[in-house]
């Protein structure tokens, strides 16, 4: 287990751990909670090593195996897969064993090392590498494409491959569903509720948090409190203990102000002055209940719209694409004033290229955009924080965007007044000298923060929203949600916090197969879509059987005999096994009684070939079984 007992921890000049004490057993999920700079990266360094505690005392088991995403872009020109292959640290030390076992010529070793190799699953590493990708959102043609091809995004999603490819007791991630699109979102909670060992992540996506933990360990003002549940449930007791919390300080504040008033009254007098000094001493002997201190709510609202077109725009026709390659087709679709339209869609189907198409971003390839007269657009990209200026101030953001909005704007609605614009920045808590900061040394939630003040200062009537949320942490994600559910113009969110979505939206596109439609369903029904639209895939990788395409007794004759060549097969293949297994069986004896070293070698090599036949050679049987049950019960 992990054991933190009375434990400071410091970095840099600031006390992030002040005397915390928690218990984290084997097995467990857990969700690490706080406001942003109470510690939880922090507490992470600390689990792997990068920081020590200052005073207290820490324990985790020895042998235990740690994995977490490297932080680092990688720029490597290594193919995807053996890119996230090289993840696997156990299979990395086997092959170097192997290696230098052979340079020794120690036959002896060289057997250890073949078997070791094998145990570390060197037969099967690419396709659980390649399991990986594809279930991050890779296509299979992306593969064998260099890492350093790929955008920064698709290498941190390598990266988290490459973590969860590594044999592990104890998995951290911090904020893994950043870049992540909902299809490769819910694949990856499946794949953590299969994880065995200790999982510890930092998430702002509470719904991602609900899915996958149990346990809720929440840091705040330097101490680790652990609940039992999940962040929903946290969220319930932890407003229940502040609630008792404050009750029993406002309790305490109205007993000290009683013994004040009574010591207050009567110290001077005789013949009260030793009960009054019964209660100095009773003041002095209480043990103070601290105030509940709770981080001040952040809210923000969007002014309302100088005009409300309706509709806001048509598209006549419309295909969006790059240059001459088209990613949607024949979009006919009005949006209307008031419209609050969540856009689904699996990774790669245009989902993004779509509203860049509408923000004006991209132009359509072919067809026709029509848009209201007075329509003004706010558009947030997912890489949006990547055009702020990072030598630059958000009160020097703010002037220019100012002055450019005046000068788009007859009316003057906009000020241009220093300490407008300061009052402005202060309501999305960027204060004192904060205005002047260069934005380049601020973190991606006050970068993301920014960019909503700029959006808000623009006075937008049509809203276009992808990935907002990346980089911003639970509060802030809630006053979105309420500062959008207040918005009066036009709603178009591309998003992976189904939490925001429900919020939000009231009807869904899907982008799929090239087209955009109407989704009729909830979230919960997409989900449900997304895993069938998984299956389907899989299962249209199998050979199709034959007796599907054929009516009646016809049929059932394809039937049988697709069923008899089936079962040859199947029999062959268990005579091959068998075979195999025996001279695997026959070897190892040898292996046991020989003592020459080139002999030992010799084996240890043709052992290695065996195992990798017999586990290709169970896949295929696998296979065999499951089309022989389909032709069954077909």
């Amino acid at each position: 287990m992990i054991l933190l007992k009375n434990l400071s921890l410091r970095r840099g000049a600031k006390l992030v751990l002040d005397q915390a004490s928690t218990t984290l057993n084997p097995g467990e999920k857990v969700g690490l909670v706080g406001r942003n700079g109470a510690g939880k990266s922090s507490l992470f360094a600390l689990l792997n090593g990068s920081l020590h505690e200052d005073s207290g005392d820490f324990s985790m088991p020895p042998q235990w195996r740690l994995a977490q995403v490297a932080q680092d872009m990688p720029e490597t020109d290594t193919s995807a897969t053996d890119f996230v292959v090289a993840g696997d640290t156990r299979l990395m030390d086997a092959q170097r064993e192997v290696a230098a076992a052979e340079a020794s010529g120690d036959g002896e070793r060289m057997a250890h090392a073949y078997t070791d190799l094998h145990d570390a699953g060197s037969h099967d590493a690419r396709p659980r590498a390649q399991a990986l990708i594809l279930g991050l959102g890779f296509q299979v043609g992306e593969l064998d494409r260099p890492v350093n091809s790929f955008s920064g995004g698709w290498r941190m999603r390598l990266q988290l491959a490459r973590a969860l490819m590594c044999p592990s007791d104890l998995l951290l991630l911090d904020e893994p569903t950043n870049h992540l699109d909902l299809d490769a979102l819910v694949w990856l909670e499946s794949w953590l509720a299969k994880y065995p060992g200790t999982l510890i992540v930092i998430s702002h996506d509470r719904e991602f948090l609900d899915a996958v933990t149990r346990v809720t360990l929440h840091i705040d003002q330097g101490r680790l409190t652990r609940y039992g549940g999940n962040y929903s449930t946290f969220e319930e007791m932890r407003a229940e203990q502040i609630a008792l919390q404050q009750a029993a300080y406002a309790r305490q504040q109205d007993k000290i102000a009683h013994l004040q008033s009574f010591i207050d009254r009567f110290k001077a007098k005789a013949t009260k002055a030793k009960q009054a000094q019964s209660r100095v001493k009773a003041l002095e002997r209480m043990e103070k209940l601290a105030p509940v201190l709770t981080s001040a709510d952040f809210t923000f609202e969007f002014r309302p719209p100088q005009a409300l077109p309706n509709p806001m725009l048509t598209l006549k026709g419309v295909s969006a694409g790059y240059g001459d390659t088209v990613i949607v087709r024949g979009i006919d679709r009005s949006v209307l004033a008031g419209q609050r339209i969540g856009i689904l869609g699996a990774n790669g189907q245009g989902k993004s290229t779509l509203v860049k198409t509408i923000a004006r971003e991209l132009p359509a390839v072919v067809g026709e955009i029509v848009e209201g007269k007075g329509l003004n657009i706010g558009y947030f990209a997912q890489q949006e924080l990547d055009v702020l200026r990072p030598d630059d101030s958000p009160l020097g953001h703010m002037i220019r965007l100012a002055r450019d909005t005046v000068a788009q704007d007859a009316s003057g609605a906009f000020s241009t007044k220093e300490q407008d614009l300061r009052s402005f920045l202060g309501s999305f808590q960027f204060t004192g000298d904060m205005v002047a900061q260069a934005v380049g040394t601020m973190s991606g939630g006050e970068k993301a923060r920014l960019v909503l003040a700029m959006l808000v200062w623009q006075r937008p009537n049509l809203l276009l929203l992808d990935e907002p949320t990346n980089h911003l942490d639970l509060t802030t994600r809630e006053a979105l949600a309420m500062a959008l559910n207040e918005f009066e113009g036009t709603l178009m969110l591309v998003s992976h916090d189904r939490a925001l979505l429900r919020a939000v939206c009231d009807e869904f596109w899907l982008v799929s197969k090239g087209g955009v439609t109407d989704f009729d369903g909830d979230l919960d029904d997409y989900q449900r879509y997304l895993l069938d639209e998984a299956k389907r895939v899989r299962e249209a990788l199998k050979p199709a059987p034959l007796a599907a395409a054929v009516p009646g007794a016809a049929r059932r004759g394809v039937s049988n005999n697709r069923l008899k060549s089936l079962r040859q097969k199947l029999e062959r293949l268990d005579a091959r096994m068998a075979g195999v297994q025996a001279e695997k069986t026959a070897l190892e004896s040898r292996l046991s009684e020989t003592a020459a070293a080139d002999e030992i070698a010799r084996i240890g090599l043709r052992l290695e070939q065996l195992a990798a036949q017999l586990a290709e050679d169970e896949d295929a049987w696998l296979a065999l079984s499951d089309e022989i049950e389909a032709v069954q019960a077909d």
